[in-house]
């Protein structure tokens, strides 16, 4: 299974368009956003996936998110932390500005992946048997290294980013 990954999308819809686009070439059906959608009317551009969200330091139209998750079939916007389970594949979900929780559920060793944003750097690191996922972040004043989505096979573990701006 081809999880998609990606965060801090700060309602720049071009460049959710070229997510979709990148998730679709790469087989994925299902997404997990690690916060900062930041308005409900970027959430139609997800149709067609599965979409899982968590609560970024930016989401404050929390009613208004929730009642667009609503709409879209099979997807669920968790509030501030999301524990996933993907064929057997446990992901740890969050927006991350406390970088201390990141570290404490990827040194848990409960979860097989650690995802959160908030940083707008794509980073991915191994802590113990843990793979810790940033994807990046989609919004110009970003470095366009950093502009990027990350996609995990369960089946194999392998992450591959991939640019979007």
């Amino acid at each position: 299974m081809q999880v998609g990954i990606i965060a801090d999308t700060h309602d720049n819809v071009e460049a959710i368009e070229r997510a979709v686009a990148v998730f679709e070439d790469e087989g994925v059906e299902t997404v997990v956003h690690c916060g900062d959608f930041i308005a409900p009317p970027v959430l139609p551009f997800f149709e067609g996936l599965e979409l899982h969200g968590v609560l970024g330091n930016n989401d404050g139209e929390v009613e208004g998110l929730e009642a667009g998750f609503a709409d879209l079939a099979g997807s669920e916007l968790h509030g501030r932390f999301a524990d996933l389970t993907f064929e057997d594949t446990r992901f740890a979900v969050l927006h991350g500005e406390d970088l201390d929780d990141v570290e404490g559920y990827a040194e848990s060793g409960e979860y097989d992946v650690v995802c959160y944003g908030h940083h707008h750097e794509r980073e991915q690191r191994e802590v113990g048997e843990t793979t810790v996922i940033n994807p990046g972040a989609q919004f110009p004043t970003v470095p366009s290294e950093h502009r990027t989505v990350a996609v995990v096979d369960t089946e194999t573990e392998e992450v591959r980013f991939e640019r979007i701006g």
